[in-house]
């Protein structure tokens, strides 16, 4: 099957074969699942400081057992964590530390920080990412989505890239027919001038990016080198 580069005007410029990646089974539930993965693991952990209320600068803790220095027997006090505010020889002032109750100490029931990384097999994440790279080339699902009628995947000259904003904003308006934010992806050597429009490599590409809130069918551009870059990622999942 064969796919059109255009070229800066937004015309067609030659005809490539289409790769075959375009061509894989859209499997929303494996986007899904990989989405979910991805988000998870990258989403900053939250949780309290694990020194909180345990770093202060008076010296020294209470103690709880017999003849021993810094003991609380015999002074008729609750065994609460204290630290030590003053001494006078075997003397001291204590105050409550680190416990909940005290001025300055922990929160009582903080967040936990249990394990937050899911693996996925590499396979099945890779076979995830092409599914995601096919609903980008798939009509039916773009027009779903946006209510679009575009000729996809769509694949763009190299040149393109180099336009000023103004230019490039309104050639990709001609191509897509929408208003839509749009995703570039490009090869690893090339270069956007504008940061106005969103550009990943096709090697650093994720079903964060292709299949936001893990619904397939994003509004994508290739250039011809992503699409080498690609077909070079593709061949490990064989």
């Amino acid at each position: 099957m064969k796919a059109q580069i255009l070229n800066a005007s937004g015309e067609k410029k030659q005809e490539i074969d289409l790769p075959s990646f375009f061509h894989e089974p859209i499997r929303e539930d494996l986007i899904l699942k990989v989405y979910m993965s991805e988000r998870r693991n990258a989403m900053h952990p939250y949780s309290p400081y694990l020194w909180a209320g345990m770093q202060y600068s008076a010296s020294g803790k209470i103690r709880h057992a017999r003849r021993k220095w810094k003991t609380a027997y015999g002074y008729g006090i609750a065994r609460v964590p204290r630290k030590i505010m003053t001494k006078r020889g075997s003397r001291f002032f204590w105050v409550g530390a680190t416990i909940s109750s005290a001025r300055g100490g922990r929160e009582a029931h903080p967040p936990e920080v249990n394990e937050r990384e899911k693996k996925i097999n590499k396979k099945e994440r890779l076979k995830a990412l092409f599914s995601a790279i096919a609903a980008t080339a798939s009509p039916i699902v773009i027009k779903k989505k946006y209510n679009v009628d575009i000729k996809v995947p769509v694949i763009i000259d190299s040149e393109i890239l180099k336009l000023k904003t103004k230019q490039l904003v309104a050639l990709l308006k001609k191509i897509f027919n929408s208003d839509k934010k749009i995703l570039f992806v490009i090869g690893e050597k090339e270069k956007i001038k504008t940061k106005a429009i969103e550009a990943v490599e096709a090697k650093k590409i994720d079903i964060l990016k292709l299949a936001p809130g893990g619904n397939p069918g994003r509004l994508v551009a290739y250039t011809e080198q992503a699409l080498k870059e690609l077909e070079q990622l593709r061949n490990r999942i064989k």
